[in-house]
């Protein structure tokens, strides 16, 4: 297999919508390069940002009933998005939505069930990709890394701003990466107390003033100076940093300036190399505010791609694990996770286009 169409499907901690890209691989001299072929994200309706924030709380009946809406539901938006772009995939890959992710104790979830994708669509699709990592003592997470290290491999740093700030780099010879800090999660949260939906263009926070016992308080949590690997959940933000957030009296715009001013210190700290090139993706990126104060505190070169790969590069990476999985090679590193061994993640539902290969 020398060339490869697949959909990535991402669903993110932001819950902005499902992100869809058509990627086109194709393998030269060992290499695979890309093409986004389309793109696009379909945006949660306000019922189901509530569905899938209260996830955690329903029983099991419920949510299993979940997992197979979900999945339905996603079927039914590839369908239209390949009648809409004429496209012939060979191949979904579905990162799902985590609902729970608590390595330590031996579990993650991601919802959007695989078989309903294949059933819908009649694909072959490839999801459940954290499991297995998990398993073998992982994280769990970031899967991104392999992406980084294979697609990307021309940039010193990748920084991925989404619902949470991670980091991806190759130290003499091995691929490292880890969670940085929560950053769209909170900032979402918090804009959302004066009824906004997002911090749009960085317009709150940069009206704000830095509280600098605040942003002590912030910086002191023992995740931030913790060595990798290490990764964030939802549980783990709703337990660590909203309540020092919710304690504060300070007006909300001084909490969003305090907060950008935590990530942007924390960024800053794990990116010193003089003269390193970062390729900075994902919707912060659009923070214009957040994106000043992360080069106020590196004296790195950011990178800031088109449009197409700030919004995509997940999809398309995951994607690009779903072309692994499918060729039964690594797609989830143990020096990023500290798994005890690298893995092929993912479980694989085959479709009817299966049967004609």
């Amino acid at each position: 297999m020398k060339k490869c169409t697949i959909i990535g499907l991402m669903s993110g901690t932001s819950l902005d919508g499902l992100d869809m890209a058509c990627i086109e691989f194709i393998l030269t001299r060992k290499r695979w390069s890309y093409q986004i072929v389309a793109a696009e994200t379909i945006g949660y309706t306000r019922s189901l940002v509530k569905r899938l924030e209260t996830s955690g709380e329903l029983t099991a009946l419920e949510l299993t009933a979940l997992d197979t809406w979900y999945g339905r539901w996603s079927g039914t938006q590839i369908c239209r998005f390949i009648k809409k772009h004429r496209l012939n995939p060979d191949l979904i890959s579905s990162h799902g939505h985590t609902v729970f992710h608590q390595p330590s104790k031996g579990f993650t979830l991601q919802i959007g069930s695989g078989a309903a994708i294949a059933a819908a669509t009649g694909i072959t699709t490839v999801c459940d990709f954290r499991s297995m990592d998990v398993a073998l003592g992982g994280q769990g997470a970031p899967l991104v890394p392999i992406g980084d290290e294979l697609l990307f491999g021309e940039y010193d740093y990748c920084l991925n701003l989404g619902g949470f700030a991670n980091l991806s780099f190759n130290q003499q010879g091995i691929r490292q990466a880890f969670d940085i800090c929560p950053a769209n999660i909170v900032l979402n949260a918090l804009s959302q107390e004066v009824n906004k939906p997002y911090d749009r263009n960085g317009s709150l926070s940069s009206a704000g003033k830095t509280d600098q016992a605040l942003l002590k308080k912030l910086n002191a949590v023992p995740f931030f100076h913790q060595p990798g690997p290490k990764s964030l959940g939802k549980e783990w933000v709703e337990k660590n940093v909203l309540p020092i957030l919710s304690k504060s009296t300070l007006p909300v715009i001084d909490k969003l300036n305090t907060y950008v001013a935590h990530i942007s210190m924390q960024i800053g700290s794990c990116i010193q190399t003089p003269s390193s090139r970062v390729l900075i993706t994902g919707g912060g990126v659009y923070n214009c505010f957040l994106l000043e104060k992360i080069k106020e505190n590196s004296n790195a070169e950011f990178i800031v791609p088109d449009d197409m790969l700030i919004q995509f590069k997940e999809a398309l990476i995951f994607a690009f694990l779903g072309l692994r999985r499918l060729r039964a090679e690594v797609n989830c590193l143990m020096s990023v996770t500290g798994a005890c061994r690298d893995s092929v993640g993912g479980s694989i539902y085959l479709g009817m286009n299966a049967s004609r290969k």
